[in-house]
């Protein structure tokens, strides 16, 4: 088996052992994942599989992401639900979505394809929640099916991506820009701010200003940390952490800036980056809009950049 645990050579041929196989899925608000300028208050049909390509030591889904070498059981490996009940589940509910999520999608690239093509012929909508660390070829090859993508950039250090993550940083640099400039898929990003390790005004700085000049648009969501897995010698992110995180990533330039993880209905809603009209409200999951026209400032009729319908 690889780094991932979910692939065997099995008599010369790499067998992806976790296909049609769920260890997780939900019916979500599309705020969870979270995207907040894709199909606001919509639900989404949320699956993962075990397995990961990074080892992160503050993962918070590390009970699937971890396997640490499963034997090929099918019952140790998650539900059976291949790509066509999953479709079904989601037309007989009327979900308009699908996210590969809870772990690195493209562990269980062949899985999330086929799903996503036969997604795509009966108009629902997929969407990965990715750390970003993928090839060209497979950003390529699923970018025809795939809608929206958020992206964890979890710090702008490479020094920390190899030892807490066991990756590095510039494939994921690479691939936020080619995403952002180069194909329709929307783009958010994640950061998840650890206190001690990430959350510094010069960590959250390069990172916000990276963000802004591949795009000013980009949706930069920062997420409170709870103790988990490897890393239980801290407390979880103060607010204070978050609000400055929030005030260094708008100084730099980014429009769209969101607190999460914790309650905070000032910096988890949506403004209009011209007038500063309130457009779209959050608590939580909990979601309203203000605007007439889906996209559209009700009070100055800027265009706001995302996918609303």
């Amino acid at each position: 088996m690889g780094k991932c645990s979910v692939r065997m050579n099995q008599e010369g041929q790499l067998v992806l052992l976790v296909y049609g196989r769920a260890a997780a899925a939900h019916v979500d608000p599309v705020e969870k994942k979270p995207l907040y300028h894709f199909l606001p208050a919509q639900s989404i049909f949320s699956i993962g599989t075990l397995g990961c390509n990074f080892h992160c030591r503050f993962c918070q889904n590390w009970h699937i992401s971890q396997p640490h070498r499963l034997a090929a059981v099918p019952e140790r490996l998650g539900d059976y639900l291949p790509p066509n009940e999953i479709i079904a589940f989601c037309r007989a509910r009327a979900i308009p979505m699908i996210a590969y999520t809870y772990n690195e999608p493209t562990v269980f690239f062949e899985y999330t394809y086929d799903t996503a093509r036969l997604a795509a012929e009966h108009n629902i909508r997929s969407v990965y929640v990715s750390n970003g660390f993928l090839t060209r070829e497979a950003v390529d090859t699923i970018a025809p099916y795939l809608h929206a993508i958020n992206i964890d950039l979890k710090s702008y250090s490479d020094a920390f991506y190899r030892d807490t993550c066991g990756g590095r940083l510039a494939p994921v640099l690479r691939n936020i820009e080619y995403l952002v400039q180069k194909t329709t898929i929307w783009v958010e990003v994640t950061t998840l701010v650890v206190p001690g390790m990430n959350d510094s005004d010069v960590e959250l700085g390069d990172i916000a200003r990276f963000l802004a000049g591949v795009s000013p648009d980009i949706p930069w969501h920062l997420s409170a940390f709870h103790p988990d897995y490897q890393v239980r010698d801290r407390g979880g992110t103060p607010r204070p952490t978050l609000e400055r995180a929030h005030a260094i990533g708008r100084e730099a330039g980014l429009q769209h800036v969101y607190v999460g993880n914790l309650p905070d209905a000032e910096r988890s809603s949506t403004y209009c980056p011209q007038c500063g009209e309130i457009c779209i409200q959050r608590m939580w999951y909990q979601v309203s809009s203000s605007w007439r026209e889906p996209g559209i400032c009700p009070a100055c009729g800027t265009a706001i950049a995302g996918v609303w319908r």
